[in-house]
């Protein structure tokens, strides 16, 4: 479990190109020289020059010590170079979180600040999420999310080399993550097994983002290729369990002096062909020809559209045990219950009872239980016809009655009510997708306001900035009375509800407190939610709330949306 809880956080890790079996003192100072050394990309990084002011001293914190009276320091897990890393408590919203700090006047305080706030603006759930980056009492502290469930890649390739579907999502959801990053113009720089996660639903988390470079002062002129080849590290890594340079680095064995990088279908044998062209393609990315003539990969987005344009590999199918034999059992058929035989006994003779209710007492019995039943079909009978005589008039407006929310009949036409508007609820952050909100209300159920995609958590990432979930927000023009609302969902299985807006509301409430009336309870829903309102309810804005998606039907994380939204007066 301790291994578990120190892969899932952000921390600055002390593993390098040394092998993870160096002498024990060097735990927590593992030196600048070999951190600086990321073991990608030969030319193009280079570390921070050195300076008197890198000996600046961590601030003097302990466990129990608080930040902005909200995160409570419980476990440091790394001490270095001048800042240190903790596990930690927030105690706002009762959640295990990360905490990166370092004194104020420390030489990468400044570059520190400003790679955590481009990484927290990125918001992308793929990677593990800046919450905060603050400057307070001579201290700077970077909060980002801790992940309990997570494992980190580290361990998991000492255990062997991947199954070749696993070395495929790996490059894929890793690639296709830093092609994200890069367009926003964001880079990482210390790719390598310790900071890709693996959480249990199967989802890769790439932690430290751009604020693990700047905290150990690493630059580069080619950031592009530099991720890309680290990229291509990892997948060799993965299919051979082979660190693919001399040094031994991360608890992998480099390749033999002197050989140079070969590809990982001469390493071991078995390797998937595909994969060792395309791990050879993104390592060999400087101009250099790869393997079969194909060009290099010199970008993470070259690399992710490579890997979209290979056959898609599919997992391994499980292997089922054989069921034992049946093996016959010593019991006998008739023998339960009865003495054993022996030999030479004469066996007595058993009586046989006479049939049930054959006597004059049973004869009598039975007449007097059928002539009740008689009359208890008759008395039902009637009282039937006469309930049918009885609603037989009111049976027409019965055709338009439907079920309200607490289980009454609502009696009478309704008539749907003019929509003037919909936009997407988004109170935390920037919307998914704000122009394709009104297709929710469009009357065409064959589009769809849909969400992004989430890896790891089905509650939107289970990241800060979506906390509150999201949906579609329905402007009714001006204050009306709601009697029905009909929502049919994008796709089943997410957890929703329906709110609505004080009648005083002059605009769209931002916020979920804006939302005081509750329409239905939160629950996971099917493909339609309909919802009949015995009193009719005073408002203008009603609110389909989101707070759980459904897993994607193509595997992609989760995913959810509406379709369409009707309300009727």
């Amino acid at each position: 479990m301790a291994e578990r809880s120190t892969a899932a956080v952000d921390v600055a890790d002390n593993s390098g190109d040394k092998p993870l079996t160096a002498k024990a003192d060097q735990a927590t100072t593992d030196g600048v020289e070999a951190e600086n050394k990321v073991g990608t990309h030969k030319d193009t990084e280079r570390a921070e020059p050195e300076s008197p002011a890198r000996a600046a001293q961590p601030p003097e914190l302990h466990s129990g010590h608080k930040l902005a009276k909200r995160y409570r320091l419980e476990e440091c897990v790394t001490r270095l170079e001048g800042f240190s890393s903790w596990r930690a408590v927030d105690e706002k919203l009762r959640r295990a979180v990360g905490v990166h700090l370092l004194p104020a006047d420390h030489p990468r305080a400044r570059p520190v600040l400003a790679a955590a706030r481009s990484a927290a603006l990125l918001g992308d759930p793929r990677f593990v999420q800046v919450l905060d980056a603050v400057e307070e009492n001579d201290l700077v502290y970077v909060v980002h999310e801790w992940l309990p469930d997570a494992t980190e890649l580290t361990p998991l390739l000492a255990s062997g080399p991947m199954e070749p579907h696993d070395a495929y999502q790996l490059v894929s959801q890793v690639s296709q993550a830093m092609a994200a990053a890069h367009r926003e113009g964001l880079a990482h720089l210390r790719l390598h097994p310790g900071s890709v996660l693996r959480t249990e639903s199967g989802q890769y988390r790439i932690r430290g983002l751009a604020v693990m470079a700047a905290l150990r002062g690493i630059t580069s002129e080619h950031p592009q290729r530099t991720d890309t080849e680290a990229i291509g590290a990892l997948l060799y890594a993965a299919l051979t369990q082979r660190w693919p340079y001399e040094s031994n680095a991360h608890g992998l064995s480099g390749l033999p002096k002197g050989v140079g990088l070969i590809a990982p279908d001469q390493v071991r044998a078995g390797v998937h062909r595909g994969l060792s062209e395309l791990a050879m393609r993104a390592l060999v990315n400087d101009g250099a020809t790869a393997s079969r003539q194909e060009q290099p990969c010199t970008t993470p987005e070259e690399l992710a559209k490579a890997v979209a344009a290979m056959p898609r590999i599919r997992p391994p199918e499980s292997a089922f045990a054989t069921p034992p034999a049946y093996q016959r059992t010593n019991y006998q058929r008739g023998t339960y219950g009865q003495p054993p035989q022996h030999p030479g006994r004469a066996t007595q003779p058993v009586a046989v009872p006479p049939p049930p209710l054959q006597s004059r007492t049973g004869r009598a019995l039975k007449w007097s239980v059928s002539a009740l039943l008689i009359a208890a079909l008759g008395l039902g009978s009637w009282q039937l016809a006469d309930t049918l005589l009885k609603d037989g008039s009111e049976s027409k407006d019965d055709q338009h009655s439907q079920s309200t929310g607490d289980g009454l009949p609502k009696k009478g036409p309704v008539k749907r009510l003019p929509i003037a508007a919909g936009t997407e609820f988004s109170p935390l952050t920037t919307p998914f997708a704000g122009d394709k909100a009104p297709m929710a209300v469009d009357k065409d159920p064959n589009t769809a306001w849909i969400t992004g995609a989430f890896y790891g958590h089905a509650n939107f990432g289970n990241l800060g900035n979506r906390a509150d979930g999201s949906g579609i927000v329905v402007d009714l023009g001006s204050v009306k009375d709601v009697s029905r609302i009909e929502v049919t969902m994008f796709r089943q299985g997410q957890t929703a509800e329906i709110l609505a807006a004080d009648p005083s509301s002059d605009s769209a409430p931002t916020t979920l407190s804006g939302f005081p009336q509750r329409v239905t309870k939160l629950d996971r829903v099917g493909q339609e939610i309909k919802v009949d309102i015995k009193k009719p309810l005073k408002t203008r804005y009603v609110l389909i709330h989101i707070t759980e998606l459904p897993p994607d039907i193509n595997g992609n994380g989760y995913r959810g949306g509406i379709s369409e939204i009707k309300v009727s007066g």
